[in-house]
């Protein structure tokens, strides 16, 4: 396989998916869990790092007084998020090589071989955090123009307000699951990636909404202990993540890189 040649002119658009069992992600989630077992320090040092910028954020926002600053900030931290998981990525592919993970040997190396794709898709989440932001302004139009609203009156706006949100979250989420783990696993460039997430996420909707509701399960223990939890659980999502990616989608017909990563999926055992 390492030695096969590849006509860019007959590779497919979109890689095609497998689909998974809705009870696959929990797999993810002991593979992630391995992970970080495998490889503890570099899994802390990046939770550490993660969690304090979480938790700058609240912190700012709780001290200025200012609601509509944190839920920016975050929001722009979800839209970004995936970014800072590509040395998990890396990671995860030097364990599954059975090589000693190093966080400085992969990042540099997933930097200097992705970063044009990467910055490609970084522009894309950064022009839909934008639209997103726009949306949230004339979303408040809505607001009631009474000096105290009561939660009643507040209900439309709410919904409006959660609907919308909701609304990009789930385009964020489906352009990110897999592309990320695929540009760094394959030579293979952002849109092509970025379509092929969402075409896996929409054939494997159930399985997605899983997985889904485990990320912001995991998210909400690790911000209401503090956001201590969340320096295991963000490296745990990460890895588990990259394992979603190998087991879904079949990235076989698209090269590796020349120093790529030869990660093939696990035999499944549910």
């Amino acid at each position: 396989m390492s030695d096969q040649t590849f006509d860019r002119s007959t590779m497919p658009f979109v890689a095609p998916c497998r689909i998974v069992s809705p009870l696959a992600p929990f797999r993810w989630l002991r593979q992630g869990i391995a992970d970080f077992r495998r490889a503890p320090q570099h899994s802390l040092a990046y939770g550490i790092f993660m969690a304090a910028v979480i938790a700058v954020v609240v912190v700012l926002a709780w001290i200025y007084g200012s609601y509509w600053f944190m839920l920016a900030m975050l929001g722009g931290f979800v839209f970004l998020a995936p970014l800072t998981c590509i040395g998990l990525y890396a990671i995860s592919a030097q364990i599954e090589r059975d090589q000693q993970p190093s966080m400085a040997a992969s990042l540099t190396e997933a930097l200097k071989r992705h970063f044009g794709n990467e910055l490609v898709f970084a522009l894309i989440l950064l022009m839909l955090f934008m639209v997103w932001a726009r949306a949230g302004i004339m979303v408040s139009i809505f607001f009631p123009t009474d000096a105290n609203p009561t939660f009643r009156e507040m209900i439309g706006y709410l919904a409006i307000g959660s609907v919308v949100g909701a609304l990009f979250a789930m385009v964020t989420f489906s352009a990110s699951a897999f592309s990320l783990p695929m540009i760094l696993h394959r030579d293979v460039d952002s849109v092509t990636a970025i379509v092929t997430s969402i075409n896996a996420v929409l054939r494997n909707k159930l399985a997605m909404l899983i997985w889904l509701a485990l990320i912001m399960l995991g998210l909400l223990i690790g911000t209401a202990t503090m956001f201590v939890g969340l320096v295991v659980i963000l490296p745990v999502i990460g890895y588990a993540a990259w394992h979603g990616y190998l087991e879904t989608i079949d990235a076989s017909a698209f090269p590796r890189h020349s120093a790529g990563i030869t990660s093939t999926p696990r035999k499944i055992t549910d």
